[in-house]
């Protein structure tokens, strides 16, 4: 059997030398597909299937057919235009029923020299019809030799590039590469599973799923093929993630913090209300961490106003009441603002000393900061990134907690926890975007999560509404309405100036149409092109009261909290993603009022756009509209990953493999309890192709 490092070395074999690439080709397939070796091409998965096995007649042929496949001879060829735009390539083809026009736009002196006139070619592509003749543009076109050679019910189809068909490298050149390549690997292609995971889910081997994906010799095989590659992928990212966890605990020490008289305190005689059940939830799963003598790492999901705020300052108590400092990490000088002038009254009441720390800080203000932070007499810093600067120093930091934490980076972050060199803080991070289950699982695998998904009792839940522009007189009659009431509106757009490719409502044509039919009330504008300054002026106006209506762009998403905003109207909502829709919403619905939300849009809508609108118009739930999200954009679309990297996959898809994200964590769990250092022979495959993996990638699946 051959050992891993021989594995590796096979799989990390430069592509130039797989029969057929050589240098060009290899240098096109790098700068284009990132495929730097055999192991980076095998995992250039299909990202569809086609049934070659019918083979149509032209006069069977309608405009809107996908792609099909036809047998017809070549009567005439000839190239018409001139010029490297208008040159194109027109082949005459017939079968028994019918003629249609072959063209290509590329590569036509090319193509000319490869087509013989007289002999039959099998063609397949995308009819479309024009003027009243059929052509198919940019065909794949192969000779016809006697017979229909099939060699597999589905062929693959790969992802492409303009600069790669243009050196005709297109799906079915990876095709033939893919088949080579897997001839040649076969014997390298160690297994990855244990036999008793393999037995128990009735799973394929390696060599068989990876020969499939490429080259399926049945739909049922190709399903084999997927579900084998699939769980193997989940199961070896929620390992890496699950062995980090477990390192965490086994090797961060965290403070204890067991005696919490001042939170009986703050219970008894402070508490301005109720905590919910998510809440008391909330506050135990974190205090059973707080008292473990590990350190905490928590992720805490809820929607906007559903009391987080409250429940990280019941555990900043804790780390007070046991000698500790504490800090508020929030993205925005506004947030970081709003939450100290929330918390300041009720620390104060209690004996403990809180301070606000952000880029607007006067320097002698900073100054008696750090004094305070490094004798330990401040109990609790709130701010913004300023408090990763270096020279703010803790006497004996022991709970950081981070507010929107998406908005942070990992380095940010982790210089917070590093502010206390005797032992690592406890870590809070809270957002106020649901994360649906099956992305929070791979995103965030490593932390322990706590939601709270219950509002309190004394919120009346925000009646959202769809309107299309033949109802802005009405909208506008309304909002007169619940200004008269007291009330005050904001108007978000999607642009801040007209676009010339997007046909939407700006905001300076938006902020101007609202001052014509407003103009006996004060109305603020903000947008993110505003310098610092003027927004927080207007924004400030805007929560005084001096302002009725804020037209703003989405700067305000995570902004102000104004209890009196009772009306939130969104234009171009089809514009927005789902998660965009449900983080303005909750702008509104703050205070005891009833509060609405207005769905501005065309009438005519495309079929993702209504299901969104539809799903805001139905439910408040963010969880719900969290998974609807997942589903409609996927994970890379909407966390921002495809960009960062976090989410590594290469087949798996989280919108869709939820079933098979659960079992793979279950077993890689169960896995971890048994032998977490993959010392039994069973587990040896795990632990070799973990080595195998030099990747700094998360997902330990990979090959090579």
């Amino acid at each position: 059997m051959l050992n891993a490092s021989k594995l590796s070395e096979f799989f990390q074999t430069k592509i130039e030398f797989l029969k057929g690439v050589g240098s060009k080709k290899a240098a096109l397939l790098q700068k284009e597909l990132g495929v730097l070796t055999f192991a980076d091409l095998l995992q250039v998965y299909p990202f569809r299937y086609e049934d070659r096995t019918k083979i149509f007649n032209i006069k069977e042929l309608k405009d809107g057919l996908p792609n099909i496949q036809l047998k017809v001879r070549i009567q005439n060829v000839q190239i018409l235009g001139e010029g490297f735009k208008k040159k194109r390539l027109i082949a005459k083809a017939t079968d028994l029923t019918g003629e249609i026009d072959l063209i290509w736009f590329q590569g036509v002196e090319w193509m000319k020299n490869q087509i013989l006139v007289g002999k039959e070619y099998i063609v397949f592509g995308k009819p479309t019809l024009f003027n009243h003749t059929f052509q198919i543009s940019h065909p794949e076109i192969e000779l016809f030799e006697g017979k229909l050679e099939v060699k597999s019910f589905l062929q693959p189809v790969y992802s492409t590039t303009e600069k790669l068909k243009a050196n005709y490298i297109g799906s079915k050149t990876i095709q033939k590469l893919q088949e080579t390549l897997l001839e040649t690997a076969e014997p390298h292609i160690a297994e990855t599973l244990p036999y008793s995971l393999i037995a128990k889910y009735k799973m394929i081997s390696k060599k068989q799923a990876l020969w499939h994906i490429h080259l399926p010799a049945s739909a049922e095989m190709l399903l084999q093929a997927q579900r084998r590659l699939k769980f193997e992928e989940l199961f070896f990212v929620q390992l890496h993630l699950l062995t980090h966890k477990l390192l965490k605990k086994r090797n961060f020490k965290g403070l204890v913090f067991s005696s919490i008289p001042t939170v009986s305190v703050f219970y008894k005689q402070h508490l301005p209300f109720e905590l919910t059940e998510a809440q008391k939830r909330v506050i135990r799963e974190i205090y059973a961490d707080m008292v473990s003598g590990r350190q905490m790492n928590r992720l805490l999901q809820g929607d906007v106003g559903s009391g987080k705020t409250m429940v990280a300052f019941i555990c900043m108590l804790m780390a007070v009441d046991n000698a500790a400092q504490t800090c508020l990490m929030a993205p925005t000088e506004i947030l970081a603002t709003q939450h100290f002038e929330s918390l300041k009254s009720y620390a104060e009441t209690l004996g403990f000393r809180i301070a606000c720390l952000t880029g607007s800080t006067k320097t002698k203000e900073r100054k008696i900061i750090h004094e305070l932070l490094e004798d330990g007499s401040l109990n609790i810093l709130i701010g913004t990134h300023a408090l990763i600067e270096d020279k703010v120093k803790f006497k004996n930091l022991g709970l950081v907690v981070v507010d929107e934490q998406h908005r942070f980076g990992v380095e940010q972050r982790s210089k917070l926890w590093r502010k206390n060199e005797q032992v690592q803080p406890h870590v809070l991070v809270m957002t106020a975007t649901p994360i649906p289950r099956t992305l929070a699982m791979t995103l965030y695998g490593d932390l322990d999560i706590s939601n709270i998904d219950e509002l309190p009792a004394n919120r009346k839940s925000i009646k959202t509404v769809h309107r299309t522009d033949e109802h802005r007189l009405q909208v506008f009659g309304f909002i007169r309405d619940q200004i008269a009431e007291g009330r005050q509106v904001y108007i978000v757009y999607p642009l801040i100036k007209e676009s010339e490719t997007l046909d939407l409502k700006d905001l300076y044509d938006g902020y101007e149409s609202v001052v014509r039919f407003f103009q006996d009330v004060q109305i603020s504008i903000v947008h993110g092109q505003q310098k610092s300054a003027d927004k927080d002026f207007e924004m400030q106006r805007f929560l005084r009261g001096e302002t009725k209506i804020m037209v703003a762009t989405t700067v305000i998403e995570v902004g102000v909290n104004v209890p009196n905003a009772s009306v939130m109207v969104i234009e171009s909502a089809q514009r927005f993603g789902l998660a965009q829709l449900h983080q303005l919403r909750g702008r509104v619905g703050r205070g005891a009022n009833q509060s609405y939300c207005i769905l501005m849009t065309d009438k005519t809508l495309q079929e993702n756009s209504r299901i969104r609108i539809e799903t805001m118009v139905r439910t408040t739930n963010g969880f719900e509209i969290a998974d609807i999200d997942l589903k409609l954009r996927g994970p890379g679309d909407l966390m921002g990953t495809r960009q960062s990297g976090a989410l590594d996959l290469l087949i798996a898809d989280l919108s869709q493999d939820s079933d098979i994200l659960k079992v793979a964590r279950e077993e890689a769990m169960h896995l971890l309890e048994r032998d977490p250092d993959f010392q039994s022979i069973e587990n040896r495959c795990i632990k070799a192709q973990i080595e195998s993996t030099k990747s700094k990638s998360m997902n330990w699946a990979r090959i090579g």
